[in-house]
């Protein structure tokens, strides 16, 4: 059997260390932990965790070592990467079913369909209470969904970021209501600044785009908007994935090499929302959208498509604007109409900074969690 990749496990925090013997042991499961959003919620869901005395949480991941996997082990979370070498290696479950037994995990959350799969899978084989993630609302690909819908059964609650995505496992995967459980993703406020980008009449206008490259996104789209677009913008694109090869062609293709920037990916969010004045997600279906609380918490206002997930986040016309998706058009005169109205720009702003103070914290979810991993003596 493969040698499973790990840190060592940070047991003293602050003035107090968890106890000697721990009464929870806990494993946060995902397909990979590189840059992205799902990923950045495990990572700082296990670090507040990990901190609850009697309490010790481990992430593991299918595939090999992430950036993600070093930040973990830098706050002193143990981290096992299980190094599949594809999503074809089923010899990672056995891995899988390793850990488990050699930890004594009493839980185990998954988070993607791949990680909800092993996991399901590996339950047939190790005894764990199994909490399942469903992050999306994405149509495609279908057999996601079937597999989603052959592997409920295993999970006693599945969690889901949103309302909208709430609906959609209901009605794709079949979840029972009664399983589903609404944990909307959070930030750190005090983590994203106000951008230092000024708020003046410099030409040309940074905006942006921070996510991965992925067909859902439709970044060809906002980069074709841009011809479109009456203010003198520069489109700023933070991220790397599979359709950056296509995004580079479009880009090419409409001469637009000063208009548009590929950054590749960053390592921080932070570092991208300090470059821009607005953040467009032009998604064709989102869970959540992260990056739109992390934007509104540093003061750059989002524009994003009228779509399940976002528009559970975004209300249009106080916290954002909204508009169909795959309609360059309409994602052009979005972005002409905050960039062109001042008012408009810091009545979005501080709407959104409260919206997200007032319902994205950790302060707010957590507790959630806690009900939801028993960590209360008030179960689920």
């Amino acid at each position: 059997m493969q040698k499973l990749e790990s840190s060592s496990r940070f047991v003293c925090l602050g003035a107090s260390c968890k106890l000697s013997s721990v009464a929870r042991k806990i494993l946060l499961l995902i397909t990979d932990l590189e840059i992205g959003g799902t990923p950045t919620v495990v990572r700082e869901l296990a670090i507040r965790l990990n901190q609850i005395a009697g309490v010790i949480i481990e992430v593991a991941c299918l595939s090999r070592w992430g950036p993600v996997a070093s930040e973990l082990r830098a706050a002193g979370v143990t981290v096992h990467a299980l190094a599949a070498t594809s999503m074809l290696d089923v010899a990672v479950i056995g891995r899988l079913v390793a850990l488990v037994r050699h930890e004594h995990h009493d839980t185990v959350f998954s988070f993607l369909i791949h990680a909800n799969l092993a996991a399901a899978v590996a339950s047939k084989f190790a005894s764990f209470r199994l909490i399942q993630s469903i992050q999306t609302t994405q149509p495609r690909p279908r057999w996601h969904w079937w597999m989603q819908r052959g592997i409920r059964r295993a999970a006693d609650k599945i969690v889901v970021p949103s309302a909208s995505a709430a609906e959609v496992a209901k009605t794709w995967a079949n979840v029972p209501a009664e399983k589903v459980v609404v944990i909307s993703n959070a930030i750190n406020v005090d983590d994203f600044k106000r951008t230092s980008v000024p708020d003046e009449n410099a030409t040309p206008i940074a905006i942006g785009f921070i996510g991965r490259l992925d067909p859902v996104k439709l970044v060809p789209v906002l980069v074709r908007s841009v011809m479109k677009v009456k203010e003198k913008v520069h489109l700023h694109i933070f991220g790397e994935g599979r359709e950056r090869t296509e995004i580079a062609a479009v880009i090419r293709a409409h001469g637009l090499d000063r208009m548009v920037t590929l950054h590749g990916v960053v390592a921080r969010p932070q570092e991208a929302l300090q470059q821009i004045r607005l953040l467009v997600l032009p998604s064709i279906a989102e869970g959540f959208g992260l990056v739109l609380i992390e934007a509104m918490a540093a003061g750059v206002p989002v524009i994003a498509t009228h779509v399940p997930g976002i528009r559970d986040v975004i209300r249009e016309g106080e916290t954002g604007l909204l508009v169909p998706p795959d309609d360059e058009a309409a994602l052009a005169s979005a972005i002409d109409r905050i960039l062109g109205d001042a008012n408009l720009r810091k009545k979005l702003i501080a709407s959104a900074e409260a919206h997200v103070r007032e319902n994205f914290t950790w302060e707010h979810v957590l507790p959630n969690y806690l009900k939801l991993l028993r960590l209360t003596g008030d179960e689920n």
